[in-house]
């Protein structure tokens, strides 16, 4: 009987040599179908293993995006290309400016090689009409409130 290569995932050593594995697979140009066929079984072992010790299941996406660019070595510029968006769009995003479309999430999820789950929960974004109070100190807020009372 053939010994096993892949087994079920048990520690995090184990977890992270499988992530880089698959990292490696998942980033070669041409793959044979035995590379394909190891590539969806450690997808699914990563992911029984993020289920069973909740890894991402709660992380904010845009923190989740943000970790996955640094695990990554993406730039903003970099994810632009890759999603086919501008990096004014990108900015808005990584800043709570904008909100994930599903186009980018079904993209993200792709390339990541994660669940869109991960990408469709709710946040918080900033207000835009808010954004011209960033720049106004507390001082100069009390003394026109002062005055105008």
């Amino acid at each position: 009987m053939e010994k096993l290569t892949y087994k079920i995932i048990k520690s995090k050593r184990q977890y992270y040599e499988y992530c880089g594995i698959l990292e490696e697979l998942v980033t070669l140009k041409k793959k044979a179908k035995t590379q394909q066929d190891i590539i969806e079984l450690l997808t699914v072992l990563i992911e029984k293993w993020d289920t069973e010790h909740n890894t991402l299941a709660e992380t904010d996406p845009i923190e989740l995006l943000r970790y996955l660019m640094k695990e990554n070595k993406l730039k903003s510029v970099d994810l632009a290309k890759l999603m086919e968006i501008s990096p004014g769009l990108v900015s808005d995003i990584l800043n709570y400016r904008r909100g994930l479309s599903k186009d980018i999430i079904r993209k993200l999820s792709e390339r990541f090689k994660v669940s869109q789950e991960l990408f469709n929960r709710p946040y918080k974004l900033v207000s835009s009409n808010n954004t011209h109070l960033k720049k106004a100190g507390l001082t100069n807020t009390a003394k026109k409130l002062q005055k105008a009372s």
